[in-house]
């Protein structure tokens, strides 16, 4: 039996890789701090127990492979083991490719914001149609209860995310993913600790594009100016999606509800389907296209369609509605970079225009904590009725790069909109707590833990 052991097995990618592979028949282990739910809940669902903290005795002499993840570097007592002994060791998008892509029709979905939830809705109309793809996720998806899913299709339907491999390797997961279709919503800046500047991540997706085969299919956003732009860069067929007049699949007559969305897709200008998805925003109009026209393109019909929108279930922490106590609803989402704060707290402000709602931020990205993003982060979340921030994640940068809670709270008191900044999760949940009225909409937003915010933040209100 093989011997996998995964240094940084609590990130979301890693540990359902270290799932999937068990699910394979390999005997795995690995390392990790302070891990946190949907993944430790995930792993020890599996069985497999993490060892706590990174220790070379870790990495006995039977492990066959070393899976490093990209948060892991130099001066790691296991990496320094591994390498130290010439052990086998890959990065996480290495062993995907191996394990999974080669002989499989691989679709990537990618874009810097909307690819979890797009993936997730694609592979469900792909399973709804009759296809039993596998996938790969960055998140939770509910319909399976898990990021992963093992069929016996030929499809497999992977998440495409342009952070860096590995230590060792710079460059973006999604270029080894082996695109046969290739779909690209939106490209903005982000991931400021590894693309200095926006051009250098337009190198990354021109790269993904060049990858597609002439048989293939790239899919762009038509709503965003940068991923359109890629169509030079194509030698396959291309198609759009959008609310753009312009795009091949287009949605038309949008009626947000409560709890979800309906609209009419048109495929050329032609009715192709009347769908309803119970997702909130034109953000995930445009998932729903994506994952649509992917669909479509492996032989999903516009039956399996519009059955598999109206029965998807979202995935984990994407405007998840963590409780509502005293009249106060509680939404968990990851919206971690500006354009994203904005669609989350629209897409609320919609479904429900005559509410208060709330956005709770936290500035924790290695792009969210950089002062860089003051402006386009008060502009999102002027979207709210009450703000509220907590100090900044990654305290050590340095001031004249690192975010100011002060300075953003105070230009949002400018444009009449209430926001504090707060120290301290308890203190945080305690404050919106007590300002919290009937009715309010509260939207917890990280790409972390945050404390465990959204569970205290729902105790405090029933205190």
């Amino acid at each position: 039996m093989r011997r996998v052991h995964f240094i940084g097995i609590g990130g979301t990618a890693m540990g359902t890789l270290a799932v999937m592979l068990k699910r394979r028949g390999a005997a795995v282990q690995g390392s990790d701090r302070a891990i946190y739910p949907p993944m430790s809940d995930v792993l020890a669902a599996e069985g497999i127990e993490p060892f706590d903290g990174f220790w070379p005795e870790h990495i006995g002499g039977d492990i066959d492979l070393v899976v490093v993840g990209n948060a892991i570097s130099r001066g790691n007592p296991e990496l320094e083991a591994m390498l130290d002994r010439k052990l086998r060791y890959a990065s996480l998008p290495e062993v995907v490719r191996d394990e999974f892509l080669w002989d499989a029709h691989s679709m990537v979905i990618a874009g810097t914001h909307g690819k979890t939830t797009t993936a997730a809705l694609t592979a469900w109309l792909l399973q709804r149609g009759g296809l039993d793809p596998s996938m790969l996720l960055g998140g939770v998806a509910r319909n399976v209860g898990a990021g992963y899913r093992l069929g016996g299709g030929r499809t497999f339907v992977i998440e495409g995310d342009e952070y860096d491999s590995a230590f060792f390797d710079k460059t973006a997961k999604f270029l080894k993913y082996l695109p046969d279709v290739a779909v690209v919503a939106n490209v903005e800046f982000d991931h400021a600790d590894i693309y200095p500047d926006l051009e250098s991540i337009r190198v990354a997706f021109r790269r993904l594009v060049g990858l597609v085969p002439q048989r293939g299919l790239l899919l762009l956003g038509r709503d965003d100016a940068e991923a359109h732009a890629l169509r030079s860069s194509a030698r396959c067929r291309v198609e759009s999606f959008g609310l753009d007049p312009a795009a091949t699949w287009r949605a038309v007559e949008i009626v947000p509800m409560p709890a979800a969305t309906a609209f009419r897709i048109e495929r050329d200008g032609e009715r192709f389907a009347e769908v309803q998805v119970p997702l909130l925003g034109e953000c995930n109009v445009r998932n729903a296209l994506a994952a649509a026209s992917a669909a479509v393109s492996v032989g999903v019909d516009a039956a399996a369609v519009v059955d598999g929108l109206a029965s998807f279930e979202g995935v984990r922490r994407r405007l998840e509605t963590r409780g509502v106590v005293r009249g106060v609803t509680v939404y968990d989402d990851f919206a971690h970079h500006p354009t994203a704060v904005a669609e989350t707290l629209s897409a609320v402000r919609r479904a429900h225009p005559e509410r208060r709602v709330w956005a709770v931020f936290e500035p924790r990205s290695a792009t969210a904590c950089r002062r860089i993003i003051e402006p386009s982060l008060i502009e999102a979340l002027a979207g709210a009725d009450e703000v509220v921030l907590p100090d900044v994640y990654r305290s050590a940068l340095p001031d004249e790069i690192r975010l100011s809670p002060a300075r953003v709270v105070a230009a949002l008191a400018a444009r009449g909109v209430h926001a504090q900044h707060v120290s301290g999760i308890d203190e945080l949940a305690a404050a919106v707590a007590g300002d919290a009225r009937d009715g309010d909409l509260v939207v917890v937003m990280s790409n972390g833990a945050f404390g465990g915010l959204p569970e205290k933040l729902l105790l405090a209100l029933d205190g």
